[in-house]
């Protein structure tokens, strides 16, 4: 069983209302998501509000809004947002973002979210937990189309997905005016294939892009690769 908290160097994440615990998707995207010029971010599907205050602890002149469908996700991002050093910088509010798109049209300047991606699979007896995990509430697509709508004309989107879902949400991507800047193959470990992507776009994009990948152990268990490391450093508490 999860624990009820999880300590970071400089915040603590309390979880035992929400259904998705801290993990290390979530830390990922938080730690490696690009913050240049992020003035007005939105943390969509915030859960415990990890990623929110990862984004507010990197970037001092950042002003983050947190969204989620779940109100008990919503009370405990709150929480955490409140015993943090930065909660004059963050709000959570309790909305879909299809409803929220409607009065914030370009607004944010990045859009970040850990999105559900179980597609057919089997669901577990925990409805909440059903509803964070699964696309039925929140397609790619529907994801996508939104961050457009909410983003300012340069404005950024950042995911973390399951590798076999990459090329396809790229592939989407620009029917809404994405184009890849960033991305990260994240793999267990050196012997194993590429487990998760971290994607990164921006609106009517031309420059350069980077491709990266990292390993999160060497070849033990809990034995963490020195760019895992270098990456998280700022956070946990054992590096």
């Amino acid at each position: 069983m999860a624990n009820n908290y999880f300590q970071f160097k400089q915040f603590k994440i309390n979880q035992d209302k929400a259904a998705m615990k801290v993990g290390t998707d979530g830390v990922l995207l938080g730690a490696w998501v690009g913050l240049t010029d992020a003035q007005k971010v939105l943390d969509v599907g915030t859960g415990t509000g990890l990623i929110a205050l990862m984004i507010a602890q990197r970037h001092a002149k950042s002003k983050i809004t947190a969204i989620d469908i779940d109100p008990k996700a919503c009370c405990q991002a709150d929480e955490n947002f409140t015993m943090s050093h930065w909660n004059d910088r963050l709000d959570v509010v309790n909305v879909s973002i299809q409803a929220f798109r409607q009065s914030q049209i370009g607004t944010f300047d990045l859009v970040v979210c850990n999105p559900p991606y179980f597609q057919n699979s089997f669901r577990s007896d925990c409805s909440r937990r059903n509803l964070a995990r699964h696309t039925d509430s929140l397609s790619a697509e529907e994801l996508i189309r939104s961050a457009s709508v909410l983003s300012t004309d340069c404005g950024r989107l950042a995911v973390v997905i399951p590798e076999e879902q990459a090329e396809r949400f790229i592939e989407l991507s620009h029917k809404y005016f994405y184009n890849l800047v960033r991305t990260l193959h994240v793999k267990p470990n050196k012997m194993k294939p590429t487990k998760r992507r971290l994607l990164e776009f921006k609106k009517h994009f031309a420059g350069e892009f980077k491709e990266n990948e990292i390993f999160i152990e060497t070849s033990a268990r809990h034995f963490y690769s020195n760019e895992y490391r270098e990456l998280t450093k700022e956070f946990y508490l054992a590096f």
